[in-house]
């Protein structure tokens, strides 16, 4: 069961969702063929100015083109219709056509009843003999007379009048009912008119229905059947089904280019008791621009006693809008003038913080340089550290074996003197051997530095040509070009000092340097500056 209910809930709301789209869809479109207007009375005129045309060369019966004439007009415009009614009424009594004469009675009828002038429009229909009308005028007739008496129940609007006369409404419907083929389109839009005045609007409006569904229409026809079908329809619930039938039926109004409309009214009437204050005042001011345009002098007055309603609620409304636009602006400026203050205020913080981050960014970068600076200094200190250490121990023990060599040879000196054997003491003296002492030191000074900068020889021929790199016999060991530049890695820079160590000319170490920059794949300072940043171990 609560399922059920859940389901009925669901097709309930999509119904109302469909409704309630296609009614904004209809008043849309209604909008646009307002708009559209002047071009559907462009054709009409064109239609009317070309039956002129052939009445005034007298092309055919000069009756029935005047017919069309006032057919064209019937609907159109009042006094356009009028005038071509009274000429049918001169044609007819030139020619003495009582059956004509009748017929252009009826229309001037129908025409005055269009007007909202009863009194004129019952004058008429008592001159009428209705034994001279054929059928269909005959029908015409008992439906002209019956919309008469609704029409006047409608405008008395009092308990005491309006039974009677729709009772009679209802009675000459009936008559016309009786003249009717059976299926036909007049019967069955009869039988639903028959429903609507006897107030009998409860039950389902099956003519009209069954009209809109298998009958072709005119569109004149179809706004007029639309809003007879709307009548139906008076419950809250049907309220969109209602604008909706209203709508198309003005649709339709505008298409045909009646002027003498119901519908645009009704509309208005109903958009304005939903609330719909924008839309109701659009419609309205169309019913008065067609009703005064036709020359319908009821319906202006009728139109005249809502229009002041809905262009009052209109323009409360309006104000209302304009009260809350000007709250809302008011609102929106003070919140604009609170985030403009916190934005100055975030901004004067940031401002702020980014002077102190900028500051300490600042001092980032010289502890960074500070910390770089350290860094080198400590490689330096421990490179320095490592050379003292191991080039100090070398030096003591190459001291030390010179020295225990030279006190050999001076107390063996001694001993050959003291004897007094003084040919033997040349022969002691040339034990000693001069350059093979240079080459030893040479040697241990190489196998020293290799261990301290294991990979000098790669970097230093790193940046010779392969053709022009120097790589020693023994890799344990340098050669004169390489212990030149190592010299120069240890600190020593000055070419006489390394030209005493090495036992050779400054000249010839400055040949030497020159000499392999100039083979370099690098500038001269630049390969200076490499080999010093050779890293030791």
């Amino acid at each position: 069961m609560k399922r059920l209910s859940v389901i009925l809930l669901f097709l309930q709301f999509n119904f109302f969702c469909f409704s309630s789209v296609k009614k904004d869809s209809l008043l849309n479109q209604l909008k646009i063929e307002i708009a559209r207007k002047a071009t559907y009375d462009r054709q009409k005129l064109s239609r009317i100015k070309a039956i002129q045309l052939e009445l005034l060369l007298n092309k055919g019966n000069s009756y029935d083109q005047v017919t069309k004439l006032f057919d064209e007009y019937e609907y159109f415009k009042f006094d356009s219709a009028y005038l071509y009614g009274k000429r049918l009424l001169e044609i007819s009594t030139r020619a003495k056509d009582s059956v004509k004469l009748a017929q252009s009675k009826v229309k001037i009828a129908s025409l005055l009843l269009h007007a909202g002038m009863f009194k004129e429009t019952f004058d008429y229909l008592a001159e009428i003999d209705e034994s001279k009308l054929n059928r269909k005028f005959r029908y015409d007739y008992y439906c002209l007379k019956s919309g008469a008496y609704s029409n006047l129940a409608i405008y008395n609007n009092d308990p005491n009048f309006t039974r009677p006369y729709n009772e009679k409404a209802i009675e000459y419907l009936d008559s016309a009912i009786a003249l009717c083929q059976p299926n036909s389109l007049d019967l069955l839009f009869t039988l639903g008119n028959r429903q609507v005045v006897s107030g009998d609007i409860n039950k389902q409006p099956n003519y009209f229905l069954k009209l809109l569904k298998h009958y072709k229409l005119t569109a004149h026809d179809r706004a007029r059947l639309l809003t007879a079908l709307a009548a139906f329809y008076q419950s809250e619930t049907e309220n969109d089904k209602r604008i909706c039938l209203l709508a198309e039926s003005a649709i339709y109004d505008i298409r045909s280019s009646t002027r003498e409309t119901l519908a645009s009214l009704l509309l208005a009437e109903d958009l304005f008791k939903q609330g719909y204050l924008d839309d109701a005042y659009l419609f309205i001011l169309q019913s008065r621009d067609d009703a005064g345009f036709y020359g319908n002098r009821l319906r202006k007055l009728k139109i005249e006693s809502i229009l002041p309603d809905i262009a009052s609620r209109v323009n409360l409304e309006s104000q209302q809008d304009k009260n809350k636009f000007m709250i809302y602006s008011v609102i929106v400026s003070l919140i604009t003038i609170v985030i403009l203050l916190a934005c100055f205020m975030i901004f004067v913080r940031l401002k702020r913080l980014r002077l102190k981050e900028q500051i300490i960014e600042e001092k980032n970068e010289e502890l960074e340089q500070i910390n770089n600076q350290l860094l080198f200094i400590n490689d330096k200190l421990r490179e320095y550290a490592t050379v003292n250490e191991k080039y100090i121990g070398y030096f003591f023990d190459v001291i030390s074996g010179y020295i225990l060599k030279l006190d050999r040879l001076k107390k063996n000196v001694e001993r050959k003197i003291l004897a007094k054997r003084y040919g033997e003491i040349l022969p002691s003296l040339q034990e000693i051997n001069i350059k093979n002492e240079r080459e030893v030191l040479f040697n241990t000074f190489d196998s020293v530095f290799i261990s301290i900068f294991p990979n000098f020889i790669e970097v230093f021929n790193s940046l010779l040509n392969k053709e022009d790199q120097i790589w020693p016999k023994h890799p344990d060991f340098l050669n004169t070009d390489l212990r030149i530049f190592a010299l120069m890695r240890l600190g020593i820079h000055d070419v006489k000092a390394i030209a005493a160590i090495l036992e050779y000319s400054a000249n010839t170490i400055y040949v030497y340097k020159m000499r392999i920059k100039a083979r370099a794949l690098v500038s001269g300072d630049e390969f200076d500056r490499i080999v010093m940043s050779v890293k030791a171990v």
